[in-house]
């Protein structure tokens, strides 16, 4: 019974897989708005009874999918920033903005589905919330490690938002002083704006050497938020 069960699970797990693909191939032909379940039934050579077994709706797939981008996102966020965890927290937050742009490049599609156009009539549930977290996250962990070691330098913030900077800190980053997380909230937006310019072709004949600029522009937003390079002879 166990190796029926078994035979049955991976199969459950190759047809999802399947359906998965083809409804990513959709994407990039025809944009999630026109997502179909009965398109990529009839492409998959299934009747639609069938895959509503595994997708119940059109919004089931499509949050599955956007937790699988935000998953592959945070994935690669999370394994630039392995390769220089030992290192200041300026060049590990440069390392995971780079990989956030270099994901963004080789998956446009995906990329436009969690930072393009909203879905007409779509609206995410909280279930993708934890995905979408992960590259947030992995940020705020390297300010906090800069305050913690005395490595950060408090923005300023006008008396007008100071409320609101605390409830967001509260909310998300307890610890960190309010200055830093206002001003890491708008890092966040200005990170995603900078990729999202360059993926949607905003920047089409006005920056041509696209790499150099992103980094430099990042590293603006890293002194911006309050992370400075640690002075040579505190790093012997």
């Amino acid at each position: 019974m166990s190796t029926v069960k078994g035979a049955r699970a991976r199969a459950r797990t190759e047809i999802t897989a399947a359906i998965k693909d083809e409804a990513r191939g959709q994407l990039a032909k025809e944009g999630a708005a026109k997502l179909s379940l009965r398109a990529v039934a009839r492409e998959l050579g299934m009747v639609s009874s069938a895959l509503y077994r595994y997708f119940p709706s059109r919004d089931d797939l499509l949050t599955a999918l956007i937790i699988d981008a935000y998953d592959s996102l945070g994935a690669a966020a999370e394994s630039a920033h392995e390769t220089v965890a030992g290192a200041e927290p300026l060049a590990r937050w440069t390392a995971v903005c780079e990989a956030v742009r270099g994901w963004a490049l080789a998956h446009p599609h995906e990329y436009a589905l969690i930072y393009g156009s909203p879905v007409p009539g779509y609206t995410a549930p909280r279930t993708t919330v934890p995905a979408a977290a992960r590259v947030g996250l992995l940020l705020i962990g390297i300010v906090r490690d800069a305050h913690e070691h005395g490595g950060l330098a408090e923005p300023p913030l006008p008396a007008e938002l100071l409320g609101e900077a605390e409830r967001m800190a509260a909310d998300f980053a307890p610890g960190l002083p309010p200055e830093v997380v206002a001003a890491l909230v708008a890092a966040w937006a200005q990170l995603y704006g900078l990729v999202g310019f360059e993926l949607f072709g905003q920047f089409n004949r006005m920056v041509e050497d696209r790499e150099p600029f992103f980094r430099h522009a990042v590293v603006r937003l890293a002194h911006g938020v309050g992370l400075r390079p640690v002075p040579l002879e505190e790093q012997a």
